[in-house]
């Protein structure tokens, strides 16, 4: 079994709005309402790929019970602890003219220390059957950034795989917990290692140094597809999976589905190569949807094909 956790879920609404400009009246000419945060849509693109799934997490209010009453439509399995605050709405609007996406995201719920502790308690009872638990996005308002960070802890004593990705502070405090796979974005990574990155080199040496902060494996996503650095054999090796990237109808979520379809990879027992092979092809492919998590299994898989995955290493003066 896989859990998703997922402390600040939302409903998500996507629209299409052709030639969307500041300060004007638009109309859609598409849109979509689901139940969202990052934990949410790594869950349901599990889901569409036929691997087991728990969504767990925190929601209040009617919004929360939509969240709920949602992902039962969608038959996914779901245990999740409610608390008294309402959960958030979150708004994208994607310009199809221009492929231009503009987020809106609420801050979402306070969150008790008893509402914490209650999740608490219901993750480690579910992880009793878990072999991966996956926890994604940030953090409510309330809680201490190191939440994340103490439940790899007792997870990790459970026996439980641990994938992280957040940002900020909640990432930093959590590799330190030595997790088994941290996956930033671009974004993500430079904040977490304090610079920028202006070539490639750059980035291969991210994901090292990532490694060296506490993970045993660290994947960075890209809009090609991603660089890690993940133990074959027992032994740390840097990796380049790389895509021809399509037209995107929609980005929002992709890097959502890439940790879906490394994460499915891996519970099937895959090697380190396939998996990232398939979270490239799973990330691509949900490009073409307006709304995240949502991917086709056989597209997916036919692009894999398309992905190029190898061996890569840091020049001498900087490895």
């Amino acid at each position: 079994m896989i859990i998703t956790v997922t402390l600040n879920a939302a409903i998500d609404k996507s629209l299409s709005v052709p030639n969307f400009r500041l300060g004007r009246r638009h109309r859609t000419v598409e849109q979509r309402t689901m139940a969202g945060g990052k934990g949410v849509n790594i869950a349901r693109a599990l889901k569409a790929l036929g691997q087991p799934v728990i969504a767990t997490g925190l929601a209040g209010g009617a919004t929360g019970t939509h969240i709920v009453e949602q992902l039962t439509a969608e038959a996914i399995l779901n245990d999740f602890v409610r608390i008294r605050e309402e959960s958030r709405t979150n708004t994208s609007v994607l310009d199809p003219t221009n492929g231009e996406q503009t987020e809106v995201n609420e801050r979402g719920p306070s969150v008790s220390e008893q509402e914490v502790e209650l999740f608490r308690d219901k993750l480690l009872y579910l992880a009793r059957g878990a072999a991966i638990v996956v926890l994604a996005g940030s953090l409510p308002r309330g809680v201490e950034l190191d939440l994340y960070a103490t439940l790899i802890r007792e997870l990790q004593k459970a026996g439980v795989t641990t994938v992280i990705d957040t940002d900020g502070d909640p990432l930093l405090h959590a590799v330190r917990a030595e997790p088994d796979v941290v996956s930033p974005n671009v974004l993500e990574a430079e904040e977490l290692v304090g610079h920028e990155f202006a070539a490639e080199e750059e980035r291969l040496l991210a994901v090292r140094e990532i490694v060296e902060l506490g993970p045993r494996e660290a994947i960075m996503t890209m809009a090609d597809g991603c660089v890690a650095d993940v133990l074959i054999d027992g032994k740390s090796s840097l990796r380049r999976a790389r895509i021809e990237p399509r037209e995107p109808i929609a980005k929002r979520g992709s890097g959502d589905a890439f940790l879906a379809g490394y994460v499915a990879a891996r519970y099937e027992g895959r090697s380190p190569d396939q998996c990232l092979r398939f979270g490239v092809a799973c990330g691509a492919e949900s490009t073409g949807r307006l709304g995240a998590g949502l991917i086709d299994p056989k597209e997916a898989r036919r692009l894999m094909g398309a992905v190029e995955v190898g061996a890569v290493e840091l020049p001498a003066e900087v490895s």
